[in-house]
């Protein structure tokens, strides 16, 4: 009996902590420079953030390279335009990757 409610807690733990991380993320994602380059539906000077979050799905190590590309810039990866590193923590840019990954 102890382990079932001891499981039903970590589940209800989980699923409360998943909307709450969409929404710190994109109230991150707004209060950062982020949305001068990107949208969520409609690519404007960088890809659309689902289009991120679709080339990326099932990609193993993808919230860690994401959060890098982040935090650091990267060029190449979506044509020639380079994005510029953000001025984020590494903690933030975690968070930005793994809002951006769950977008549908």
């Amino acid at each position: 009996m102890k382990n079932i409610l001891f499981s039903l807690f970590a589940l209800t733990a989980a699923l409360s902590v998943q909307p709450a991380m969409a929404q710190d993320g994109q109230e991150l994602f707004k209060s950062k420079p982020c949305a001068a380059c990107h949208s969520i539906d409609t690519k404007l000077v960088g890809p659309a953030l689902k289009d991120v979050a679709a080339k990326n799905a099932g990609v193993a190590g993808a919230v860690d390279t994401l959060a890098s590309h982040i935090k650091n810039g990267t060029q190449g990866n979506w044509g020639p335009m380079p994005m510029p590193a953000n001025p984020v923590t590494d903690e933030e840019a975690k968070t930005l990757a793994t809002w951006v990954l769950s977008l549908k």
